[in-house]
Order: structure tokens, then sequence, then C-alpha cells
């Protein structure tokens, strides 16, 4: 059984926030794959995410408050937190 399978199979009112954002980089991660095995690189994927998901946050939360939000994963980043090897 897949991940999406699985985080398919829990009713959203069911999952806790963490659980929510785990099974959220699922399909994210998944939809990374598939842009994949159409040629498309990670790193124009990429930017076009951030895109997307600046668009939704600004839609939810106002661009004054989406803009806090990526002011602090400047931040997050510098700090390592995104990094996938352990920094030195």
């Amino acid at each position: 059984m897949t991940a999406m399978s699985i985080a398919m199979q829990i009713p959203h009112e069911d999952r806790r926030d963490e659980d929510a954002r785990r099974a959220a980089l699922t399909y994210v991660g998944e939809a990374f794959a598939l842009a994949a095995l159409d040629g498309i690189g990670a790193d124009d994927f990429a930017e076009a995410a951030l895109c997307a998901a600046m668009c939704e946050l600004v839609a939810i939360h106002g661009e004054d408050s989406a803009a806090l939000i990526a002011g602090r994963l400047a931040d997050r980043t510098a700090a390592g937190e995104f990094s996938v090897s352990r920094r030195q």
C-alpha cells in the first residue's frame, strides 16, 4: 500500500495537525516524482510549487501574514531545517 493511499484512508477530521502535515508532504513528494517522470526538473517544479503555495497562503491568510510566513521560512532554511544532510 502506498503512503498516498494510507493518507487517503484517514478521515481529515481525525488527523492531528502533525499527521495532516505528514500526509500533505506525501502528496507533494508524489507530485515531485510525477513531474520528474514527465521530464520536469526538480528546481523548476520546486519554484512552481513555492509560487502555488504562496498563492494559497495569500488567499487564506492575506498578504501580510503570508509575507511573515515566507520570512520565517528564510530563517528556517538558513538554520538548516530543510537540509537533507546534516550540517557540519
